[in-house]
């Protein structure tokens, strides 16, 4: 089990550097602390996508607000290695150099939780889980995790770690939300088997479990699309209608009842979710303290 102590709620970085410049960053970094949050996600590919990026951008804004701010000590900071171009895979050898090009751009000398972001399976797992082991031995991280793993390599790193006395994996980051629950069939049982924690992502569906996305209604957004498909299912159209009742009930938004479902389901210790701009990120923290009955639990399904 993790000893990491992650919050109500992750905030999630993919947005720095991407769709929030320095200074909106910054602002929601101030706003979710000042609020209560401990938690912090990136990864070393965000965000490479944007034109003109190559990736870093995330860490490098985390960095620069950690070092203004004097703040290292009151957050949790978790980053990935695999997917960013010109250091990818799960070799040992690029797992050293990255994590610390991370540790450089984040501005510390550890992470309290370094991912995998993905399976590599042109890697032994005996070189994957060993190069880990030996970043918690030399103090450059403290905690291991997965991302995107399926249920029998999970297994198998895991086995692997025990049977060589090495550094366990704790925790799991992987899709799961209201509108998604594939994970409770794929992944869910081997989690709560191993004793790993599921710190999901896609918390809220890129944005459709906000309840902005209504039939016949346009919404300007950069994963607006992708959102805006959900609406052709029926279903999907319907569990709005049980979102907006609850949160109408409990005074709060829609947002924050699905990130209160999500933390209350086995073996998730906290979603991820992330927000723009400040003016985004009440709605998140309402979710803080929210807790669902059984009945509403029932009623989402």
């Amino acid at each position: 089990m993790t000893k990491l102590d992650f919050g109500p709620l992750v905030l999630g970085g993919n947005t720095f550097g991407w769709t929030s410049n320095r200074e909106e960053s910054f602002a929601v970094l101030d706003a979710f602390v000042e609020a209560g949050g401990r938690s912090i996600d990136t990864a070393d590919v965000y965000s490479a996508w944007v034109p003109g990026n190559k990736g870093g951008e995330s860490e490098t804004i985390i960095g620069e607000w950690l070092a203004s701010r004097k703040s290292r000590d009151k957050v949790v900071i978790a980053t990935k290695v695999f997917s960013l171009s010109t250091r990818p895979g799960l070799s040992a050898e690029n797992v050293r150099a990255a994590v610390d090009d991370s540790l450089k751009r984040l501005q510390t000398d550890y992470l309290d939780l370094y991912y995998a972001h993905r399976d590599d399976p042109n890697v032994p797992q005996e070189e994957v889980v060993g190069v880990f082991d030996e970043l918690v031995k030399a103090g450059k991280i403290r905690e291991v995790g997965v991302s995107n793993w399926k249920a029998d390599r999970i297994q198998s790193a895991v086995s692997l770690a025990r049977k060589a006395n090495l550094t366990p994996i704790t925790v799991s980051q992987d899709h799961y939300n209201l509108v998604d629950r594939e994970l409770d069939k794929t992944l869910v049982p081997t989690l709560r088997e191993l004793g790993i924690v599921e710190l999901p992502y896609y918390a809220l569906a890129s944005g459709f479990l906000t309840g902005k996305y209504r039939p016949g209604k346009k919404v300007e957004s950069a994963r607006a699309e992708g959102a805006a498909k959900l609406l052709d299912n029926p279903k999907n159209v319907a569990l709005l209608g049980v979102l907006d009742e609850i949160a109408a009930a409990k005074k709060v938004s829609v947002s924050a009842v699905a990130l209160a479902w999500l933390r209350q389901q086995p073996c998730v210790q906290a979603p991820i979710a992330s927000a723009r701009t400040k003016e985004q990120l009440p709605a998140l923290v309402e979710s803080f303290g929210l807790v669902l009955t059984e009945e509403e639990l029932r009623r989402l399904g």
